[in-house]
């Protein structure tokens, strides 16, 4: 399990995020919602030791503390970040990214059983190992990305904007890949400007504006707010 509290980033004087608190637990999918420049990349990179976060802030997973970590330490207690640019190597294969997600001491002895359970998620990438990734589509290197991060092993998957210039049907597809790896019992805390499709496959959301949690329930109770409705579902 993945519990914040507290946690704070300053870049200089500015706030990015104040006291934000968040729980994600194995097998259930998390939204966080929220306008541009509310924090919410900035909260997935504080999690996992790439922005540093302040005196205070507190990150545990599974029950140990890893707030002032470094990123390749934290890989190894279970968390995997998609960033909003997706960080795959273009002049690589599709297997040449893949095998890279595999670096990680936890993953290693499970990589071929990992390789399988990616290719099944993702068949497109099964008939295209031996593709570079730089030929692919926006929607494929997404696919790339979030296999690449399922090779760690993890048991807390963060993504960041993943359906950010992708077409609708290439959404709904990354999507549905979301929902089937929930149900092999890994946690997913999702960054999501298309609130209705990620609160569709959530269980739960938080709401952040400004750098701070305005706002937490179930999925549904959210969808069916009239603030949110108006604010992030277009309705009204």
């Amino acid at each position: 399990m993945l519990e914040v509290k507290n946690l704070s980033v300053f870049y200089g004087r500015h706030r990015a995020v104040e006291n934000v608190a968040a729980q994600v637990s194995p097998g259930e999918i998390v939204v966080m919602l929220g306008a541009n420049g509310a924090g919410k990349s900035t909260f997935l990179r504080a999690i996992a030791g790439q922005t540093p976060a302040m005196p205070g802030s507190s990150v545990v997973m599974d029950g140990s503390d890893i707030t002032h970590r470094p990123p390749h330490e934290i890989v190894e207690t279970g968390i995997a970040l998609v960033p909003e640019d997706r960080g795959v190597f273009a002049d690589l294969t599709v297997h040449e990214n893949l095998v890279l997600g595999a670096h990680p001491k936890r993953a290693r002895p499970h990589e071929v059983a990992n390789m399988e359970r990616v290719l099944t998620l993702f068949p497109k990438l099964a008939a295209r190992r031996k593709q570079l990734v730089r030929t692919m589509s926006g929607g494929e290197r997404q696919m790339v990305a979030v296999g690449r991060a399922m090779m760690s092993a993890p048991s807390i998957l963060m993504l960041d904007e993943p359906s950010l210039g992708l077409a609708p049907l290439v959404c709904g597809e990354l999507f549905r890949s979301l929902a089937r790896i929930k149900e092999t019992g890994v946690g997913i805390l999702l960054v999501e400007q298309n609130a209705k499709q990620g609160l569709a496959i959530a269980d739960r959301g938080y709401l952040l504006d400004n750098g701070h949690v305005t706002g937490s329930d179930s999925a549904e109770a959210l969808s069916n707010d009239e603030k949110v409705r108006k604010a992030y579902l277009g309705a009204g």
